[in-house]
C-alpha cells in the first residue's frame, strides 16, 4: 500500500485555494482527535509545509499588488515589474 505521502499532491503544485483546503482537512482530523500518534505527527508535519506555503503564495500577491501604478487621481494605469532590472 503506498504511503499517504505518495499519494497526497504535492505542496508546491498546489494553488492558494488548493493548499487552504488541504490545511482545513488537516485541522478538522486533529481537531477529531481520532487519529494515532504517529498519524498526527504527520500530519502536523504536512499542515506546518501548506501554512509556509499559503504564507508565501500571500506575500506574493501582496508585493503584485503593491506594485499597481495608480494615476495621480489614484486609478490603476498599469503594474511595475516586482524585481524591476
Amino acid at each position: 500500500m503506498p504511503k499517504a505521502a505518495e499519494t497526497e499532491p504535492a505542496i508546491a503544485a498546489m494553488n492558494f485555494e488548493q493548499a487552504m483546503a488541504a490545511l482545513e482537512e488537516i485541522v478538522q482530523k486533529l481537531e477529531g482527535s481520532k487519529t494515532g500518534l504517529e498519524e498526527s505527527i504527520a500530519l502536523y508535519a504536512r499542515g506546518t509545509a501548506l501554512k509556509q506555503h499559503c504564507e508565501a503564495k500571500l506575500k506574493a500577491a501582496q508585493a503584485q499588488v503593491e506594485k499597481i501604478v495608480l494615476t495621480p487621481a489614484g486609478e490603476p494605469v498599469g503594474t511595475e515589474p516586482i524585481d524591476p532590472a
